[in-house]
């Protein structure tokens, strides 16, 4: 986490969290929502302009993944200054880049190393790694096959619903709050 982010957080301590407002797709992509944006349905939802606008400010990008954690709920967050901005899955927490070697490096950037390979139901790859549960990206499904045929790891079955239980993560912080809430 940046320093100056810390600072913010003794400076500030009682500062709002904040729901719905951040999003992670299936690519490793950063979306930001709006209210209107939010108001047409959840990131999950499919629902056309559901996803809000990519983020494509290279340093903004940065700063949200330097800041990027999760919480004893299993709920993602970007540490904005003093501020939580919870963040909305697609479909995992991380986002998984392998390259010929079967290096691996997350969505935010950082290396780590596969503990576990997974496949769901529609065909899904994903990776249980030292830094947390991740899909694998869709243009390196490839390469995790031929990891897999060189024996450099193997492969378990499992469902996709009930990757978040078994992987210790929320898809949607905000969605849990509405329902407290009614």
């Amino acid at each position: 986490m940046d320093e100056m982010v810390k600072k913010a957080m003794s400076k500030w301590p009682h500062v709002p969290d904040c729901y719905g407002w951040l999003a992670l797709d299936s690519r490793g992509h950063w979306f930001m929502r709006d209210e209107g944006v939010q108001s047409l349905g959840s990131f999950q939802s499919g629902i056309a302009g559901s996803k809000g606008s990519w983020l494509k400010h290279e340093k903004l990008i940065e700063f949200i993944n330097r800041n990027y954690s999760v919480d004893e709920k299993g709920w993602y967050f970007f540490q904005n200054g003093p501020q939580r901005v919870f963040v909305e899955l697609e479909i995992t927490p991380y986002v998984w880049r392998v390259n010929e070697p079967f290096d691996i490096v997350a969505h935010t950037g950082e290396s780590t190393q596969s503990k576990a390979c997974l496949m769901d139901e529609s065909g899904r790859v994903y990776l249980k790694t030292q830094l947390g549960f991740g899909l694998v990206h869709s243009l390196d499904v490839g390469l995790v096959a031929e990891a897999l045929e060189k024996g450099i790891c193997s492969l378990e079955e499992c469902q996709s619903k009930a990757l978040t239980d078994q992987n210790a993560y929320v898809m949607s912080p905000q969605g849990i709050i509405k329902d407290k809430n009614r």
